[in-house]
């Protein structure tokens, strides 16, 4: 429990990173090119342009930090997965402001930020944290199959990137040829 605690904390601190670009980028893009002034979607568009960029983020940071000592698989499947669930996790913010903006008819950017930032915002982050956690960096994915076969666990117990500097190996005891005829 101690360590999905330290996980989470460590997920919600890479997510405000996350956070902070999104917000920003969306805002920034709703308010000068992106107005619905100057393009009806544009409140769509600036929040896929700005979740985008948070994912990038947030995948460097979810990898190196909150889930660092997750076996390995190949970096690019990893990233596939990852950019699965993320995109997932968009859809949730992205239909949020759709629903408010376009249904509800709550049209201006605190009603936005509110739909997408707040709303869409916690949850995604709890689709997001499950599904990183128990699918794209579940512990010893990246085992080798001759680690599974034996049991061992090392890889994904040690920090990425640390090999040991030796493996022990049982050997058969050698039988003492001096005691052999007694």
């Amino acid at each position: 429990m101690r360590k999905l605690l330290g996980q989470f904390l460590r997920f919600g601190v890479v997510g405000l990173g996350g956070l902070v670009i999104d917000v920003a980028v969306f805002n920034l893009l709703r308010i000068t090119i992106l107005s619905p002034d100057v393009l009806h979607e544009g409140p769509m568009v600036a929040k896929v342009i700005s979740t985008t960029l948070a994912i990038g983020a947030n995948w460097v940071g979810n990898r190196r930090w909150t889930f660092a000592t997750a076996g390995r698989i190949g970096a690019a499947r990893e990233g596939l997965e990852f950019a699965v669930v993320s995109v997932a996790g968009m859809g949730i913010g992205v239909l949020c402001l759709w629903v408010s903006h376009y249904v509800l008819g709550y049209t201006s950017l605190l009603a936005d930020n509110i739909a997408t930032n707040v709303i869409g915002l916690a949850l995604g982050a709890v689709f997001r944290f499950a599904l990183y956690r128990w699918w794209v960096f579940r512990p010893g994915r990246g085992l080798l199959a001759a680690d599974v076969a034996l049991g061992a666990t090392e890889r994904a117990k040690r920090p990425a990137g640390i090999a040991p500097l030796h493996r022990v190996q049982t050997v058969a005891t050698v039988e003492d040829r001096a005691h052999r005829n007694d």
